[in-house]
């Protein structure tokens, strides 16, 4: 324990302070006590960067249309199990005007992966649009995978400041296990470096627990996120949709929960200690583990939760893994449960600001 008390004090003084070797070292904790001291240290850095303060950014799912296959994911093209659906634009405006209501300050655009001009074009009309619903002054993050660099840049122009790309794993090896051949882990990483080159705040992230993933595959998840100087990490553990080729055959058990979700938050408070400044979104991945998942991911280093706004008919068609939470719970009711449930650790919720990345104001020299 000492060696450990150490480690996290030098991590805690300093970022980029730990080697690959001692990251896998803190991944790979398991003793309650080690594993207190690992996720107190992580908030204490969050404290001092965002304060006990949690953003939060409204999810507005626009429809599960996807030209991936990913193997793990249950809106992939290949599922004939899921009724597709897409949000016309007064849906996706209705949905906006709802986070406005909610002071949530910020929100997400999310869907599966289309590439084309009608696709792009509906985006930036529905940026527009948002800008001026909110005055300018909503944050606006787009998870709207791969695209061309025009489109990229007609996006941000039209208002978005922030784009999510999860690169699921940096090791090309394990990357090419979990996708079809032609899905490059190569264009992925390019997507990333053509959003830094467009002016957003940029954020990638990983699935921790993945099948035949090693924690030496983790550790170089937080290296890649240093190398590409991340603003914002969005990640969580890996639970299994049985509509999937990965998921399959992986059942579902309370060890299999225990186990991910330790690890889970073993991830974001390693890559808290790593990184610092970045923006760490608790996943509702987290609360499909553990009713308090969330919570316990803000107590575990990270500063953002994100809460999904779309209407309550659509999200059960809107499920990348099984057991996703809060399906038949409204916005409204959401925004109470987790005021109370924040309050309860502490912490307050960031009323209506975009809750920028700490890094990216520091990397941009304001």
């Amino acid at each position: 324990m000492n060696g450990l008390s150490t480690l996290l004090e030098r991590a805690s003084a300093r970022r980029h302070a730990l080697s690959r070797d001692e990251l896998v070292a803190l991944l790979g904790l398991a003793a309650p006590g080690e594993i207190a001291a690992l996720r107190a240290a992580a908030y204490a850095v969050k404290v001092r960067h965002s304060g006990r303060l949690v953003s939060l950014r409204g999810i507005i799912e626009m429809g599960n249309v996807c030209a991936k296959d990913c193997y793990y994911c249950g809106i992939r093209k290949g599922n004939d199990c899921v009724g597709r659906f897409e949000l016309d634009e007064e849906a996706v405006l209705r949905a906006v005007r709802r986070n406005i209501d909610l002071r949530y300050g910020s929100l997400v655009l999310q869907s599966g992966e289309i590439a084309s001009e009608k696709h792009t074009a509906f985006i930036e009309r529905i940026l527009r649009k948002i800008d001026e619903l909110g005055g300018g002054a909503i944050g606006v993050t787009l998870s709207l995978g791969e695209q061309s660099e025009e489109t990229y840049a007609r996006w941000r122009a039209a208002g978005a400041h922030r784009y999510l790309l999860r690169i699921e794993t940096s090791s090309p090896e394990l990357y090419a296990k979990l996708h079809p051949a032609d899905h490059s882990f190569e264009r992925r990483v390019d997507c990333l470096r053509l959003l830094r080159k467009c002016g957003y705040q940029v954020g990638s992230g990983v699935m921790s627990g993945l099948p035949g993933q090693t924690l030496d595959d983790l550790a170089g998840d937080i290296l890649f996120f240093r190398d590409l100087d991340l603003d914002m990490i969005g990640m969580g553990p890996y639970i299994p949709h049985h509509d999937t080729p990965l998921g399959r055959d992986i059942p579902f058990t309370p060890d299999y929960a225990a186990d991910h979700l330790r690890l889970g938050l073993n991830m974001i408070a390693a890559t808290r200690l790593f990184l610092h400044d970045v923006n760490i979104a608790s996943t509702t991945a987290l609360q499909a583990l553990a009713d308090d998942g969330r919570e316990q991911g803000v107590l575990a280093g990270a500063n953002v939760i994100m809460p999904n706004i779309t209407d309550t008919e659509y999200r059960r068609s809107y499920q990348l893994y099984e057991n996703k939470p809060c399906l038949d719970e409204n916005a409204e009711q959401c925004r109470f449960c987790l005021e109370r449930r924040l309050a309860a650790i502490g912490e307050t919720i960031n009323w209506g600001a975009r809750g920028d990345s700490p890094h990216y104001a520091a990397r941009l020299g304001e």
